[in-house]
C-alpha cells in the first residue's frame, strides 16, 4: 500500500501545480515562470541525484538520449503552461493527461505486444477527449484567452511532449541511472527556457514578486517525480504509477472547487471516461 500512497500523493502534488499553473499564467509572459520553476525544481534534485545517482552507469548513449528528453520535457512543459493560460483546467487536463496513449503508440512502433485491453484504453481515451472537446461549444467564453481549437492544439503538444519525454527518459535509464537521467533532463529543458529569454529578451517582470509561488510549483514537481521513481523500489511498485497519472482529473476537481470553473455534466462524463482508460493503460503498462 505504501507504492499506492506514494502515487496519490504524487498525483496530488502534480494536480496543485497544475491548478496554480492555471492561476499564475493568466495573461503573463510565460517563459519566466517556466524558467522559475524548472530552476527551483534542478536546485532541489541535484543533491538528491549527485548523492543516490549512480553515475558510473552513464554511457555516452545515455547521455545524449538524456538530452533529447530534455528538449522533449521543455516542449511538454511550455505547451502545458500556454495551453493553461489559454483554457479552463476542465478542457487542458483530459487532453494532456492522455499522454500514455502516444506512449502505447511508442510501444507499438518498438514491436511490443500490445493487448485488447490496451486499445479499448486507447478508444476510451479517444471518446472521452471527443465529449470535452464538443462541449465546449457551449461553453461561456470567459475563462477562455483564446479558441477552445488554439488550446487544444497546445495541450497536444504537451501530450506529445510528454510522451516522448518519458519514453526517451526510461531509454535513458536502462543505458544508464535513472536520478542522473531525470536531473540532465530538467537541467536542458532550464536551459531551452534560459535560451529563449536570451533570444526574445525576456525579463523576470512580475514572476520575481511571485517566486514564492514558483519556487513553490517546482519544488512540487520534483517531489513528484521523486516519489513515483522512489516507488519503484516497493511492493507492488505498478501501483504508484497508476494513482500518479491521474493527476489530471484532481486538477479538474481542485478547479472546479478553488478557481469555481463550471463543469456540466456532459464534461464530467467526458473527463471521468478518459481517466479511466489512462488508469488502464496505466496498470496495463
Amino acid at each position: 500500500m505504501l507504492a499506492l500512497g506514494f502515487g496519490l500523493t504524487a498525483a496530488f502534488l502534480w494536480a496543485v501545480h497544475d491548478l496554480l499553473a492555471r492561476k499564475i499564467t493568466q495573461g503573463a509572459p510565460l517563459l519566466p515562470i517556466a524558467m522559475m520553476v524548472m530552476g527551483t525544481g534542478c536546485f532541489i534534485l541535484l543533491p538528491v541525484a549527485l548523492i543516490a545517482g549512480n553515475w558510473a552507469m552513464m554511457t555516452g548513449l545515455a547521455w545524449v538520449i538524456a538530452v533529447l528528453s530534455g528538449l522533449a520535457f521543455a516542449v511538454a512543459i511550455g505547451s502545458l503552461y500556454k495551453a493553461l493560460s489559454l483554457a479552463p483546467v476542465r478542457l487542458v487536463s483530459p487532453v494532456v493527461g492522455a499522454y500514455p496513449m502516444l506512449s502505447l503508440a511508442v510501444a507499438v512502433a518498438q514491436g511490443h505486444p500490445v493487448s485488447g485491453a490496451d486499445w479499448l484504453a486507447v478508444l476510451a481515451i479517444v471518446v472521452g477527449i471527443t465529449i470535452v472537446a464538443m462541449s465546449t461549444s457551449e461553453d461561456s467564453p470567459e475563462g477562455y484567452a483564446a479558441s477552445p481549437g488554439v488550446a487544444l492544439v497546445w495541450a497536444a503538444l504537451s501530450a506529445v511532449g510528454f510522451a516522448l519525454t518519458f519514453a526517451l527518459a526510461q531509454e535513458a535509464a536502462r543505458q544508464g541511472s535513472e536520478l542522473p537521467v531525470i536531473l540532465i533532463g530538467r537541467i536542458v529543458a532550464l536551459g531551452v527556457f534560459l535560451g529563449l529569454m536570451a533570444i526574445f529578451q525576456s525579463e523576470l517582470g512580475t514572476a520575481r514578486l511571485q517566486w514564492p509561488v514558483l519556487a513553490l510549483m517546482g519544488a512540487m514537481d520534483a517531489a513528484a517525480i521523486s516519489l513515483v521513481t522512489a516507488a519503484g523500489t516497493l511492493f507492488r511498485a505498478e501501483y504508484a504509477s497508476v494513482s500518479s497519472s491521474l493527476f489530471g482529473v484532481l486538477t479538474v476537481l481542485l478547479a472546479a472547487w478553488l478557481l469555481k470553473e463550471r463543469v456540466r455534466a456532459v464534461q464530467w462524463l467526458g473527463i471521468a471516461t478518459v481517466f479511466s482508460g489512462i488508469a488502464v493503460l496505466s496498470l496495463q503498462g
